[in-house]
């Protein structure tokens, strides 16, 4: 397995707060790169990014059993990115874990570039399934996760979802399908940062009390700071341990994460800084990395 990608098979060999830091500097790394390839590109989803990028980075540098050399391997993990619009932290990760040259981020979006606006497995090793059509993603993990049952599998599968998404009635199917599986190989995180495009999620259709409703389907649920990496590795470690009912992360985070600008802020869901924004965004991230 990829060192970059996983940490190392004995948990012990490296203390918590080690693990944390190193991925925080990961997740800033993330963010910074990602702000410019949409500024490149112009065009893009940074709220989202960014929101989700310490539950990305926690994933690819810490916790997924992967291999970058062998990105089809049987027993690897499985990660889909059922809020297929949130590319820039997805690419990133992949780039940052060896899947491509990191170089190759400076294609995103482009004419024939295989990093497109939602990911593609047929043109980028480490993608699982094409998402985009929210809805899809998470289907699709319960599918994985069934298989891995019937088969006896030790590989783990991991959705990270959009709170907005889960207005969509096929993922509640799925959970109640998950529910009734008792799959215990199968970890969901919702990006609970409580905005979709163009307000809020509870303005919109309101998702609360969420947490309530995981349980009644038969989940485990654990509620989290979002961008708590110390938090968050922990919850991932707890997942790791043999249980018989599928968990679900609500990971309360913020929408623009990192950049104040754009913190908490709909109308970022998508959008493209412009120069004087970008350098205000880049400043206050590499702040954060030194502080």
């Amino acid at each position: 397995m990829d060192h970059q990608a996983l940490r190392s098979s004995d948990a012990n060999a490296h203390t918590l707060e080690e693990r944390a830091a190193h991925v925080r500097a990961r997740a800033n790394w993330m963010r910074q790169r990602l702000l410019k390839m949409i500024v490149d590109a112009g065009q893009g989803h940074p709220g989202g990014d960014l929101s989700a990028s310490d539950i990305v980075a926690s994933l690819y540098f810490d916790i997924l059993r992967i291999d970058s050399a062998n990105p089809n391997a049987p027993d690897r993990d499985r990660f889909i990115l059922s809020k297929g619009h949130c590319t820039g932290a997805l690419y990133t990760a992949l780039a940052g874990a060896g899947f491509f040259p990191e170089a190759e981020l400076d294609t995103y979006l482009k004419p024939e570039s295989r990093l497109n606006g939602h990911p593609n497995r047929v043109y980028l090793p480490g993608v699982e399934t094409n998402t985009g059509p929210l809805g899809h993603g998470f289907p699709v993990g319960v599918g994985v996760a069934v298989a891995g049952q019937i088969d006896g599998a030790g590989y783990r599968v991991f959705v990270l979802t959009g709170d907005g998404e889960l207005q969509e009635g096929s993922m509640w199917e799925a959970a109640m399908f998950a529910g009734h599986r008792k799959l215990g190989n199968l970890t969901v995180i919702v990006d609970r940062n409580r905005l979709q495009q163009g307000a809020r999620t509870e303005d919109t259709n309101a998702l609360e009390p969420l947490a309530d409703k995981w349980r009644a389907f038969g989940w485990d649920v654990v509620e989290i700071d979002g961008h708590d990496v110390g938090a968050l590795l922990k919850a991932f470690d707890d997942a790791a341990q043999p249980r018989d009912t599928p968990r679900v992360l609500i990971a309360n985070t913020f929408k623009g994460n990192g950049v104040s600008y754009m913190r908490d802020q709909a109308g970022w869901h998508h959008g493209v800084p412009n120069a004087d924004q970008l350098a205000q965004a880049i400043a206050e991230l590499e702040a954060e990395k030194s502080a």
